[in-house]
């Protein structure tokens, strides 16, 4: 294989364009779905935009990604390119940092400020009681107007279903490790057997989460409706799911490419960079796990 060690400049290409209409249709959609939803208006026309959206982005993302492999396999990426990939992935990784920051900072600020206040604490508590029987404590599902925001019974104890979605999770972090090492010793076997076995871990998470869903709305009535608390809880948790499923397509795509007979013990850091993001899914939930559940 041809070694390239000048500066590589990318043929033109259409994805970036092809990335935005895509981008574009899917995030119209779903504002347009969320808006119409809530007026109570027919939400068809935006799902239809939504799924076109969908379709461009995995068309996109398909495309480009291949094109990236067939040149990295080609050898025209210099030692320069693959700090270029390590300082994106690191960029993009520290966005989704400051990503998740901003709904741990929401959640911090109504626990530690505005419940507080609500209660007539401090300069801003204007009001002690806003309504009869109110009490300022966390979490807050005792809502000032039942009848458009539907109490919860209660909410989702930690050591049931978030505890072993917690035990999951943390030994996924393991099993990818332990996969990451055998490919840089060359064991391919062992390589292939512990990175299928960090995606089955996610597969369970997934489908604990989605019974956890069902249960809060079933038989907690713990919904998006049900006051400040309810909205934290499932934003925070619907997009940490989320991020799971990305982190698991990615690493499904790590072990075809394996099973394909890419990378080597000294060039694999598409690998690499999965592997990285699949443990920044493990802190946030860590993180989900004290904040959200426990405390």
């Amino acid at each position: 294989m041809a070694q390239n060690q000048t500066y590589y400049v990318p043929e033109q290409s259409k994805w970036p364009i092809v990335a935005t209409v895509g981008l574009g249709l899917t995030l119209y959609g779903v504002a347009s779905i969320m808006v119409n939803g809530k007026q109570g208006e027919s939400t068809g026309g935006s799902w239809f935009l939504f799924m076109v959206g969908a379709a461009i982005m995995a068309y996109m993302l398909f495309g480009w990604f291949g094109n990236v492999i067939r040149e990295s396999r080609s050898g025209l990426y210099s030692p320069q390119m693959d700090r270029s990939f390590r300082w994106g992935m690191s960029w993009f990784i520290f966005s989704e940092v400051m990503f998740f920051a901003a709904f741990f900072g929401a959640l911090f600020y109504v626990r530690v400020f505005a419940v507080p206040w609500l209660g007539g604490e401090g300069d801003r508590g204007s009001s002690a009681m806003l309504w009869e029987g109110f009490e300022a404590t966390w979490p807050l599902i005792n809502n000032p107007n039942p009848e458009a925001y539907p109490p919860a019974d209660s909410v989702i104890g930690p050591w049931g279903l978030p505890l072993i979605n917690t035990i999951l999770l943390v030994t996924s972090s393991f099993t990818v490790t332990v996969a990451h090492h055998a490919l840089k010793a060359g064991n391919r076997e062992k390589l292939k057997l512990w990175l299928a076995g960090t995606i089955a871990l996610a597969v369970v998470f997934l489908f604990v989460q989605g019974y956890e869903y069902i249960h809060a709305y079933r038989d907690l009535d713990l919904t998006l409706q049900s006051g400040i608390y309810g909205s934290t809880f499932f934003m925070l948790t619907g997009f940490h799911g989320a991020h799971v499923f990305l982190g698991a397509l990615m690493l499904t795509i790590m072990l075809i490419r394996i099973y394909k007979g890419h990378f080597t013990e000294d060039n694999h850091f598409g690998f690499e960079a999965a592997a990285w993001y699949w443990h920044f899914v493990d802190v946030v939930w860590l993180g989900l796990f004290v904040f959200v559940y426990i405390i």
